[in-house]
């Protein structure tokens, strides 16, 4: 005895008919091509044309209207952000382009390698965070050790950012009583950091200095910044 395959019939919708009644239990259907291009067709045709009921001509004072719409949620949501922390962000997207060589006023010195614009972040001042005990004992090992610089940066009253061995191209500014930025502490997420902003317009090769405003003492620290208005000492 011999089984032959029932054949799958098509009706006159185009559906195919199962002849078991269930497609699942007739296997694999094989489509022609013909098939396959009418669909392909159908289908382009279908997504390229939407609904007449979807087709609305974009009238030019709406879009404006939309467009004024947007701008004035974005300025709504800038201004009842923090705009430092927002600041921050870019600072850290888009790093300045900055080295560090020998500089005319003291040793080493940060210089920019881009035209800097006025108020703008110039580089965050990195470093470790310590209380003011740690930054004494440190300060008297780091004389004892033979370094010359201590880059030490006062956040608050207890708050200190040691650099002298772990920190970044900001422990290189030099001091002017002239300066092209200022530093500045900001809290990002419950954190208090130091970063430091342009005062004027930096040109490309301009050396970037900010006032280190040390308290008066007896002991004088000469300052060799140059400027026309030099106090002549740091303290």
């Amino acid at each position: 005895t011999s089984f032959s395959t029932p054949k799958k019939k098509k009706r006159d919708d185009g559906m195919r008919e199962h002849v078991t009644g269930c497609a699942r239990s007739e296997g694999y259907y094989k489509i022609d091509k013909k098939d396959k291009l009418k669909y392909l067709n159908n289908s382009r045709a279908f997504a390229e044309e939407p609904p007449a009921d979807t087709q609305v001509r974009t009238c030019p004072l709406l879009a404006a209207e939309r467009r004024s719409e947007q701008r004035r949620l974005l300025s709504s949501f800038t201004g009842s952000c923090d705009s430092d922390l927002l600041k921050f962000n870019q600072l850290k997207f888009r790093k300045k382009k900055l080295k560090f060589c020998k500089s005319h006023i003291h040793d080493w010195g940060l210089f920019a390698m881009e035209p800097i614009a006025a108020d703008e972040m110039v580089i965050e001042y990195v470093g470790q965070n310590i209380r003011q005990v740690i930054a004494d004992m440190r300060e008297k090992r780091y004389e004892d050790e033979g370094i010359g610089s201590s880059y030490m940066f006062r956040v608050d009253h207890d708050t200190i950012i040691d650099a002298t061995k772990c920190g970044n191209f900001a422990r290189f500014i030099n001091h002017s009583c002239n300066p092209n930025c200022y530093a500045k502490v900001i809290t990002v997420e419950s954190q208090k950091k130091i970063v430091i902003y342009s005062k004027q317009h930096i040109n490309v090769n301009e050396e970037i200095t900010y006032d280190y405003k040390f308290p008066i003492e007896d002991v004088k620290i000469p300052c060799l910044c140059g400027s026309e208005n030099c106090r002549g000492t740091l303290n």
